[in-house]
C-alpha cells in the first residue's frame, strides 16, 4: 500500500518536480502518507482547499482541512500538518489543481 501511496501521489506533482517528491514521500510512514493522500481527496472534494499561492494561505488550507476532520481520531495531527505543508511548499504549488 506505501508504495501505491507514493505513486498516487507523485503523479499529482508536475513533471519536473516528481523526483524531489518521490525523495520526499519515500521518508515517510504509511500513515503520514495516507494523511496527505487524504489532503489531497479533500481538494477533489471541496475545491477551495486546493488553491493557495504562498505559505501562509497553504497554511490556512491544511488547518481548514484539519478542522473539516476534527472528529478523526489522528496521531500525531499536528507532525503530520506540517509535512503536508512542506510537500505542498516544496512541490505542490502546480500540485493542488
Amino acid at each position: 500500500m506505501r508504495n501505491c501511496l507514493v505513486a498516487a501521489l507523485v503523479s499529482c506533482a508536475d513533471t519536473p518536480t516528481r523526483p524531489l517528491a518521490r525523495r520526499f514521500l519515500r521518508g515517510l510512514s504509511a500513515d503520514e502518507l495516507q494523511f496527505i493522500a487524504e489532503y489531497f481527496g479533500a481538494c477533489i472534494l471541496d475545491e477551495p482547499l486546493g488553491s493557495a499561492s504562498n505559505r501562509a494561505e497553504w497554511a490556512a488550507r491544511i488547518a481548514a482541512f484539519q478542522r473539516a476532520r476534527s472528529g478523526c481520531s489522528v496521531a500525531d495531527v499536528d507532525h503530520k500538518m506540517i509535512l503536508l505543508l512542506e510537500y505542498l511548499c516544496s512541490v505542490g504549488q502546480a500540485v493542488a489543481a
